[in-house]
């Protein structure tokens, strides 16, 4: 299928690793004109050097932490015009509510929440003017399911799918939309630490405890298994699209059916 994104000028926010990086691969491999972005010049160099050897799209690169105002300013100054914008950005830890102090709940806010509810408002204005653009913030079931090993992650999840709601309601009428995508259990960079932390992982092979994570931790997982980042990126290529013009102010679950609801 054709997803009309030739040329498109889309920015992933934290894409160059897992999920985002998927992402970022699936939009090039449509055609795209993608900026990765990281945290490190190295990282986004990398990630840049391989991309664009998939063909088709061209990549283009921004180091930077986007969970800052600064650096938000700095990239839209630098690509005033993106049309697609995916907040990818995130990070998770598991810990004890108890033991999550101020802090903690402030850089969760900052990370997952500010940084895409900012560069939103930021690059609202253009896709307003043109009056077509996409923006997708990349979310969890975790939203939905708050996990009782990481509540302040679970809440900033669940702000972004009303951020993404509320965005949608006030550009109703326009082509642009908003929309959020919600992962389950996703093998990507960060959970072979995370499993190393969890309680009674005790250097598990990995292949055990995803055995015992979906029997004992998400049990209603309809897949039993973690997802891949490409199954998460094929889905958000085609709410990128402008081929998902009726899809809005949704939450789309790409969860592996471990939300237990048929709505």
């Amino acid at each position: 299928m054709n997803l009309e994104l030739n040329g498109k000028l889309c920015l992933v926010s934290g894409s160059t690793a897992g999920i985002g990086y998927a992402i970022a691969a699936a939009l090039v491999r449509e055609g795209a004109q993608v900026i990765v972005n990281g945290r490190t010049q190295d990282a986004v160099d990398r990630a840049v050097r391989e991309l664009a050897a998939l063909g088709n799209g061209s990549v283009l690169g921004f180091a930077g932490d986007l969970g800052t105002a600064e650096v938000a300013d700095a990239i839209v100054t630098h690509f005033p015009n993106v049309e697609i914008l995916i907040n990818n950005l995130g990070i998770f830890e598991p810990k004890p509510f108890e033991e999550t102090p101020d802090a903690d709940w402030r850089q969760f806010f900052d990370v997952n929440v500010l940084s895409g509810v900012r560069l939103a408002r930021l690059y609202l204005p253009s896709m307003r003017q043109r009056n077509w653009g996409r923006i997708i913030f990349i979310s969890s079931e975790s939203g939905l399911h708050i996990p009782a090993e990481m509540v302040h992650y679970g809440v900033t999840k669940a702000a972004q799918i009303a951020a993404a709601r509320g965005i949608a309601e006030s550009v109703a009428g326009t082509a642009i939309t908003v929309n959020s995508v919600l992962p389950g259990p996703t093998k990507s960079r960060g959970i072979v630490d995370f499993v190393a932390a969890l309680p009674g992982s005790d250097g598990k092979p990995f292949a055990q405890f995803e055995t015992e994570f979906f029997e004992k931790v998400r049990p209603t997982s309809l897949i039993k298994r973690f997802t891949q980042p490409e199954e998460i990126a094929t889905m958000v290529a085609y709410v990128a699209s402008p081929l998902s013009s009726a899809t809005n102010g949704a939450a789309l679950r790409v969860d592996g059916g471990v939300v237990k609801s048929a709505f």
